[in-house]
């Protein structure tokens, strides 16, 4: 009995001594003005469309034009570039002549908020090739020009910088056949070529002594004859825009210390 009675006085006791207050907490919001928002106004009818991406190819401005005047309803084609983008050309003269070509006013605003972002540049993998034990080039500097509508791009390699580093992308390639086992120093380099205009242009490849080449017409006629030219189209919108260089240098048969410019191959994908 006595024990109880205790107990109920000491349960007394701790009811009516204040309690000691929670510890503040620091909360990373500003403790100025507060704007309350009852979401249950909002509109679940406005949620944002979902629809997934198709596994095809962008369309292309030709393509929408054949579709349209095949009979495609508009809303087809509306869903069709939202399923599968458009590498259009969403510039006025694009949105004009795709109108001219009799398609409708609500694919043209797809394609204008659809269309792929124009090109700006393109991707270049450059691949040096130095067959043989040799030390140096005989034409120390590898030149590739591009033409940009009024600018000549102009890009330049210091090979025998480039040979005396250690380079992150760089290995040994043993192409060994029966007779001969030749060793190949593979060097690559990634970059970004700028292009402001879409079309067609013009590359020149060539190996030069000079180091202060600015226009192909400075090359000197022997190293003119070994150069090599290429065109390519440059699309005004893609998912991808890569091009591939590769040069490819091989021993001089008279000085052996030294490789000497073979030839280059140039080529792009788009998609």
């Amino acid at each position: 009995m006595i024990a109880q009675l205790l107990a109920a006085a000491v349960a007394l006791t701790a009811a009516q001594a204040p309690r000691a207050a929670p510890p503040s907490v620091s909360l990373p919001f500003p403790s100025g003005d507060v704007q309350t928002y009852n979401i249950i106004q909002w509109d679940p009818n406005q949620l944002p469309r979902i629809y997934e991406r198709s596994d095809q190819l962008p369309l292309t401005d030709e393509e929408l034009t054949k579709l349209s005047q095949a009979g495609f309803e508009p809303a087809q084609l509306v869903k069709m570039i939202e399923e599968r983008r458009c590498a259009c050309d969403a510039s006025a003269d694009g949105l004009i002549r795709l109108k001219k070509a009799g398609v409708d006013k609500t694919v043209l605003a797809a394609v204008s908020r659809q269309a792929l972002a124009p090109n700006r540049q393109l991707d270049l993998l450059v691949t040096l090739d130095f067959t043989g034990e040799s030390r140096t080039a005989r034409e120390a500097f590898l030149y590739f020009f591009v033409d940009d509508g009024d600018i000549t791009r102009v890009f330049s390699a210091n090979l025998p910088e480039l040979l005396q580093r250690r380079n992150t992308h760089e290995t040994m390639v043993d192409r060994s056949d029966i007779v001969i086992a030749r060793t190949v120093r593979r060097i690559q380099l990634a970059g970004r070529v700028p292009l402001k205009t879409y079309g067609a242009h013009r590359v020149m490849v060539a190996a030069s002594a000079s180091p202060t080449l600015t226009h192909p017409s400075q090359l000197s006629a022997q190293e003119r004859a070994k150069a090599q030219s290429y065109t390519f189209d440059y699309p005004r919108s893609s998912l991808q825009s890569l091009c591939r260089l590769t040069a490819g240098y091989r021993r001089d048969a008279v000085l052996a210390y030294k490789w000497n410019f073979e030839g280059s191959r140039f080529e792009c994908e788009w998609n």
